[in-house]
């Protein structure tokens, strides 16, 4: 990610680039553009990505249950979610192992394979969000973790998305592939 020394409004821009560093919809945009870009190059050699590495993540710190319930939490379609955990099993780093409590149900377990990667993933992805998160200080970075959070809560509180992948995977094409301001 290269990063710019001014933005344009302060090195002097056009009235158009002024007005756009104060629209929030233009700011969200290319901080997500940013984010996505530098999270799906982090993620690349996990099978499935940015969602690949949900997957994996989740089964390894939470207790979700059933490949099924691991589906709804993730808001994965329960078809996507079976030719991803393929894709991943296939790969080495995660197992299907018959749930104890209901031998007709699977459970995703991480193996030490996928439990080293997860481990690098999240080393790049900190790196990435560092990097994305450069021109602020530690405790400006916190408050803007924190009040991101607040927000994020607040609209998924009155719009909760059907599957969360599917919703990304829509705000991910709707953005501009360059910019043209």
């Amino acid at each position: 990610m290269t990063k710019p020394t001014s933005t344009p409004a302060a090195a002097g821009g056009s009235t158009c680039d002024k007005a756009m560093t104060e629209d929030l919809g233009w700011a969200l945009g290319v901080v997500f553009r940013g984010y996505v870009a530098a999270a799906t190059a982090a993620l690349a050699e996990v099978p499935g990505g940015p969602r690949g590495y949900q997957v994996i993540a989740t089964a390894a710190r939470a207790e979700v249950g059933s490949q099924l319930a691991l589906a709804h939490h993730l808001g994965i379609d329960r078809t996507v979610m079976t030719y991803m955990l393929d894709d991943l099993e296939a790969a080495g780093l995660i197992e299907r192992q018959p749930d104890p409590a209901d031998r007709r149900a699977r459970r995703v377990i991480v193996t030490t394979k996928g439990t080293k990667l997860l481990a690098t993933l999240d080393r790049r992805l900190q790196a990435a969000e560092a990097d994305l998160l450069a021109p602020l200080d530690a405790d400006d970075r916190r408050s803007f973790r924190s009040q991101l959070r607040a927000v994020a809560a607040h609209v998924n509180a009155f719009d909760p998305p059907g599957d969360i992948c599917s919703l990304a995977d829509q705000v991910t094409a709707e953005l501009p592939t360059s910019s043209t301001h």
